[in-house]
């Protein structure tokens, strides 16, 4: 178990801010060497990711390169850099189809990054469309929804309600359940607008989404508050799972606690939230 609920995009050109990413209580930072970087910016991008990576000090956050696409000028020179680099993972964008994975692990592979788990970004109506065609491949581990591309190519606006996301949003959370893939939920640029920010992160936890990729420091504590799980939770977790137990134990297929009835998949549905408790629990110790 993994706790994704917060994943921050850090510039690879701004070095003081991924500076800062290591005091912030954020899952996982992904360095960003694509869309937030210039074209005349991207060699030096890169090395300044690479100056960040050698001082480490980001303790229990992973730590995610986003490349640029292999079909651009930089793409093969982010995978060499990074391939065999000390990293959790490469995120790779507007991915559509299977060929493309493939050569992103060929890719990855020949850079030395043999075990690098890969993560991909859907933001257009094919990748969406395509989804389970291609992000089967063993080393897919993640998926990234990129809502800001997805709406520019649907013709469509930002709405905080998103219904009309409604469809490819389910959709994409039904091939990683299928799949049994992490989904990150796209990210909201509005970060000065709290109250819509909390809204649409309620709604990807509704859909049943992993966690939210972010954009600002300042959206982290919703993320990690409404994409976890409180301390009732986790205790409500932990009765159903003595109930259940005891149940099992006394060779019984159902439990009854509080007069609600306790079947298996309400005991899995338990599991997975101590299993995420204990998971944020082993960081602090």
């Amino acid at each position: 178990m993994n706790p994704r609920r917060s994943v921050l995009y850090m510039p690879g050109a701004n070095t003081r801010a991924m500076e800062k990413a290591r005091t912030l209580a954020c899952d996982t930072v992904i360095f960003d060497l694509e869309d937030a970087v210039s074209p005349d910016a991207k060699d030096q991008a890169r090395q300044n990711v690479l100056d960040t990576l050698a001082g480490d000090g980001y303790g229990y956050r992973e730590i995610v390169v986003r490349a640029n696409g292999l079909d651009t000028p930089w793409g093969e020179a982010d995978v060499e850099a990074f391939g065999a680099t000390n990293i959790s993972a490469m995120l790779f964008p507007k991915v559509e189809h299977k060929h493309q994975v493939t050569e992103i692990v060929d890719s990855v592979n020949a850079a030395g990054g043999g075990d690098l788990p890969i993560w991909l970004m859907i933001e257009t109506p094919r990748g969406v469309l395509e989804l389970l065609e291609f992000a089967d491949h063993p080393r897919v581990e993640a998926l990234v929804m990129g809502t800001s591309d997805l709406v520019k190519e649907l013709h469509a606006t930002h709405t905080v309600d998103r219904q009309n996301l409604a469809y490819s949003l389910q959709h994409c959370v039904l091939v990683a359940r299928r799949l049994g893939k992490c989904i990150l939920d796209g990210v909201h640029l509005d970060f000065a607008d709290t109250g819509a920010f909390e809204e649409v992160c309620r709604n990807g936890r509704e859909i049943g989404f992993d966690g939210k990729t972010l954009i600002h420091p300042s959206q982290i504590e919703a993320a990690n508050r409404i994409f976890g799980f409180d301390d009732d939770a986790v205790l409500e977790a932990r009765r159903v799972l003595d109930a259940w137990q005891t149940a099992l134990a006394e060779g019984k297929g159902v439990a009854v606690l509080d007069g609600k009835l306790i079947e298996n998949l309400h005991a899995a549905e338990a599991e997975r939230v101590v299993a995420f408790a204990e998971a944020l629990a082993q960081r602090s110790e």
